[in-house]
């Protein structure tokens, strides 16, 4: 696949993205909830904080890297979880696996992935995590999370924020349905996830959500498994305790970029208060409107250890396949440095909350 040489920037790969893939894969893809209040101010919240450089600094020395859950991180950006990525190249995740691999970027694979997870464990060298959603039976959950054991993941990423779909009324109007080639491959012969119709309206409380997950069930996930359990999809302070009394190695600060619940704050608005909250006890990361290396900058400085991109990922994978991706993250790792750069921080450590304006 050829990539336009005008494509310079994430907001270029969105763009193009836009105009070569169907409307109906679009809406699922780039889709909000309800009227998408959220997903918008996922992307102003950084708008509305600059950027205070210091000059001159020492830089003989610079780097990037940071460690994570024990890892060596070589960027602070990590690939999000995100589904079928065969609705937009035949090669799906095994690409974007290929892609992460070549720029070093540790990529998190979603339980809907369109690939057995053994096969993208296997494609790359970059260190893989994989995205959990509780299944409707006990059993199966662990089945999935014995696989990624098996297949060398290093951290389960355990999304709380989905135990039923959001309002996803762009999607609706669309009409998307997946196409018969394309289907969640990691829970074939499992129990169904309970759905509703939310097209026509559909009672929620009529046993749907009888076994939805509680603070005991992460509890019981964290005691079976000897990955660390990453919580995704927290915003409020005050889950942080039960969230790490349940035995959470780290959080990711998400509102799974406004596609579930709108009118959400915005997650870089969010970030602060759930790293006092967290007070320094796991690593905390924050996804939802990155597309600038200035992005990546204001999140750490506003106590985030990385960021995770998830979108833009697709939106690379639709417009060049595995170049595409690769370059897209080169793009935003390169941005990143030149912003470190530029604001006097030879390192990740110098990157505190001196170095943002939040109000002006």
């Amino acid at each position: 696949m050829h990539i336009p040489p005008d494509t310079v920037s994430l907001d270029d790969y969105e763009r193009r993205f836009h105009e070569r893939v169907d409307a109906p894969i679009r809406a699922y893809i780039s889709g909000a909830a309800a009227d998408g209040v959220t997903q918008r101010d996922n992307r102003a919240a950084f708008d509305r904080v600059k950027l205070m450089p210091c000059a001159l600094a020492d830089f003989s020395n610079a780097s990037a890297r940071s460690m994570l859950l024990g890892e060596v991180l070589e960027s602070p950006i990590l690939i999000a979880p995100t589904a079928y990525h065969k609705l937009v190249y035949p090669a799906g995740e095994l690409a974007t696996a290929q892609a992460a691999s070549l720029t070093r970027t540790w990529m998190t694979v979603s339980t809907q992935a369109s690939t057995p997870l053994e096969e993208v464990a296997r494609i790359g060298s970059a260190p893989v995590w994989f995205q959990l959603y509780f299944q409707p039976r006990w059993e199966d959950t662990l089945t999935l999370v014995r696989r990624a054991e098996n297949a060398g993941y290093k951290a389960l990423v355990l999304t709380i924020d989905a135990t039923i779909s959001g309002v996803r009324n762009i999607e609706q109007r669309a009409g998307f349905r997946l196409p018969p080639d394309v289907r969640p491959v990691n829970l074939d012969g499992m129990a169904p996830m309970p759905t509703f119709d939310a097209r026509n309206g559909s009672p929620v409380f009529k046993g749907l959500l009888d076994n939805a997950p509680t603070w005991a069930t992460l509890q019981a996930l964290c005691r079976e498994t000897r990955l660390p359990v990453v919580v995704k999809g927290l915003l409020n302070p005050l889950d942080v305790p039960r969230a790490i009394e349940a035995g959470a190695a780290g959080i990711i600060v998400s509102n799974h970029g406004g596609r579930t619940l709108d009118t959400v704050p915005a997650t870089l608005d969010c970030l602060p208060g759930v790293v006092a909250a967290v007070n320094g006890a796991v690593p905390v990361l924050l996804d939802g409107g990155v597309r600038r290396g200035t992005d990546v900058f204001k999140a750490i400085a506003l106590g985030a250890s990385a960021v995770m991109i998830g979108q833009p990922v697709l939106h690379a994978l639709a417009v060049g396949g595995m170049p595409g991706v690769a370059h897209m993250l080169t793009l935003l790792q390169t941005e990143f440095e030149i912003a470190m750069a530029l604001m006097g921080c030879a390192t990740l450590d110098a990157i505190d909350r001196s170095k943002v304006i939040t109000a002006l």
